[in-house]
């Protein structure tokens, strides 16, 4: 199988562009310039155990009318889309842009292949709760404020939001093989703690290092919903040659512990103090709207909405990926490897 990878040099793109040609697929990265990125990403996916010799490179930008691509493409079997414009307090033009009418641009270009899209979405679009606060209609055909959304949500998540629903509809419309896949914050590799230091967790493990991190967001109830970076990119790999993949699959461990549980045991594998008091989401969000305070306390008033209270219902999920063998690491074991790979980088930069 062909398979055309978006986003495929980021942290989830190159484990599974490492999981699919370990699996003797053929991949094919879209990439701004394959010229300088591609030798980097071949390295990468060698150390992550996968097949450097079936990766190649198309030139394309999300950014571009009809993904700026030039000339034709083989024949591909599916596309995942991973690729999007990742930053807090993005504009709504450019978070748009990128991350909208690239997805839609992507959906086109899996019509005209008439294969399959595997598109990424996120978790958040099963908390119906939160949907309705920010005025989502997710129905077909449904009308929403996207500019009102945008100034609730941030740019970023409005965005990947936006783009979701609206690829839905083009998908419904155009009788299109979707599978859409939903992470949770994705957390590090479940047998090296390989963690991205873009990724929110990597970012709350630095904090509790520095003491930046002197009470816990949220109450007892609120949690961060994590997923392993391997086991999301098998599931993603899986949902490109099953034919039976379900519509949509919820990548999300139940078993994550409480935003407290999870800090107290990264705490005590860096020799830290935990945070034992709790400051409510509300007053936190109040206090992060000073400036300065952001970027001081290394946390954005736009990453609130991923603590939560909300739990979901993954039996569906949980039950397909058992079908094919795949299970959810055990969480604290993952969380180890993720602090001991934070101090080895920590240690490196010194």
């Amino acid at each position: 199988m062909t398979i055309l990878v978006t986003g495929a040099t980021g942290f989830i793109g190159r484990h599974v562009c490492a999981t699919l040609t370990s699996q003797q697929h053929h991949v094919v990265a879209l990439l701004r310039d394959p010229t300088t990125q591609l030798p980097a990403l071949k390295q990468q996916i060698r150390q992550l155990g996968g097949d450097e010799h079936a990766l190649s490179a198309v030139k394309g930008d999300l950014d571009e009318t009809s993904l700026g691509l030039q000339g034709p493409l083989p024949a591909l079997s599916a596309i995942v889309h991973l690729g999007a414009r990742f930053a807090w307090q993005l504009a709504m033009a450019e978070a748009r842009r990128t991350n909208v009418a690239g997805s839609l641009a992507v959906a086109e270009l899996a019509r005209q292949q008439q294969c399959r899209l595997v598109f990424i979405s996120g978790f958040m679009l099963e908390n119906h709760a939160h949907l309705a606060r920010l005025g989502i209609d997710t129905q077909p055909g449904g009308k929403t404020e996207w500019p009102s959304v945008y100034t609730r949500a941030g740019g970023y998540e409005a965005s990947k939001l936006e783009a979701a629903i609206r690829v839905r509809e083009f998908a419904r419309q155009h009788q299109l093989d979707m599978v859409e896949i939903q992470p949770a914050t994705v957390s590090g590799h479940s047998q090296r703690g390989e963690l991205d230091p873009q990724q929110p967790l990597y970012q709350l493990i630095a904090n509790l290092h520095t003491g930046r991190l002197a009470m816990i967001p949220g109450s007892q109830r609120h949690w961060l919903p994590l997923v392993c970076v391997d086991g999301l990119a098998e599931l993603i790999a899986l949902a490109c040659v099953d034919p039976q993949a379900p519509a949509r699959l919820l990548a999300l461990d139940p078993n994550t512990p409480s935003l407290g549980g999870l800090l107290q045991h990264c705490a005590a594998a860096l020799g830290r103090k935990p945070p034992r008091h709790y400051m409510p989401i509300p007053l936190l969000r109040g206090l992060l709207r000073l400036p300065g305070l952001p970027r001081l306390m290394n946390t954005w008033p736009e990453a609130l909405h991923f603590i939560q209270t909300t739990r979901f219902d993954t039996r569906a999920s949980s039950d397909y990926m058992k079908q094919h063998g795949l299970v959810h690491p055990d969480t604290d074991e993952v969380l180890t490897l993720c602090v001991q790979h934070f101090l080895c980088c920590t240690q490196r930069e010194h």
